[in-house]
């Protein structure tokens, strides 16, 4: 409680001093409106806004699910497999290495202004995170723990399963979140690009029209989906490690 508290009332002050240096400086509210007028415009465009979020929300979560899938097996295959090493691993940091923002309007041209491109935007920001976490993971097994499970004759796959995998968590956690933020700039970036709705389509309607208030409100809107996510992965990721510590 004591927390949250704190947490409220450094929000309140931070606030409180923007809506003072806003007045105090004379800033036009075209450049920098006070929070007031972004929380009157996020309630002006409420039901606009709630709509837009839960869109991005899907895009999010269904691009960072698959993310998590593809970064996991390509990390497993690549620890496991020196060939893959060295042919599938500089093709995916490669691909890491590539402004993901020039691909974006290549997803437009792939995939149309649809659901998909959101899709493969999200997948391309939130993938490599997940894939070095997991690498990293499964190379941090201690060699002497590796060679008891060969000495009382585990095979591979308990040896992957009993071993490998428990002692990869904390670092597979880890890439989950990074690359859960990720996901969500990833479905902005889609959304920028092309789209009809979601939090990115709200943000550049409101850039067209001219309202920089409705602009600030959906992009705190975006912080907050991208910190409550953040909570719940890790949340998830704690509650993961206690249950495999009671096991």
């Amino acid at each position: 409680m004591k927390r949250i508290a704190q947490t409220i009332v450094f929000w309140g002050v931070l606030l409180a001093l923007w809506e003072m240096a806003v007045t105090y400086f004379k800033v036009q509210s075209y450049l920098m409106p006070p929070p007031s007028a972004i929380f009157r415009a996020a309630w002006e465009v409420h039901p606009q806004m709630l709509a837009d979020t839960w869109v991005t929300t899907v895009e999010v979560l269904t691009g960072f699910v698959a993310a998590v899938a593809g970064g996991l097996v390509i990390g497993v295959v690549i620890s496991y497999s020196a060939f893959a090493r060295r042919t599938l691993y500089p093709l995916v940091t490669a691909l890491q290495s590539m402004p993901k923002i020039a691909l974006a309007p290549l997803m437009i041209v792939w995939f149309g202004y649809g659901f998909a491109s959101k899709l493969a935007s999200t997948f391309l920001f939130a993938f490599f995170p997940v894939v070095v976490a997991t690498m990293g993971g499964l190379a941090s097994v201690a060699r002497n723990l590796d060679e008891h499970f060969r000495a009382l004759g585990a095979s591979p796959w308990d040896t992957f399963w009993r071993l490998y995998l428990p002692a990869a968590l904390p670092a597979f956690a880890d890439g989950l979140k990074i690359a859960m933020p990720l996901a969500v700039i990833g479905a902005i970036v889609g959304e920028f690009i092309g789209s009809e709705e979601g939090l990115g389509h709200l943000i550049v309607f409101a850039s067209a029209a001219a309202r920089t208030d409705v602009m600030f409100a959906a992009i705190l809107m975006v912080t907050l989906l991208a910190v409550v996510l953040y909570w719940a992965i890790e949340r998830l990721a704690r509650f993961v490690w206690w249950r495999g510590i009671n096991v």
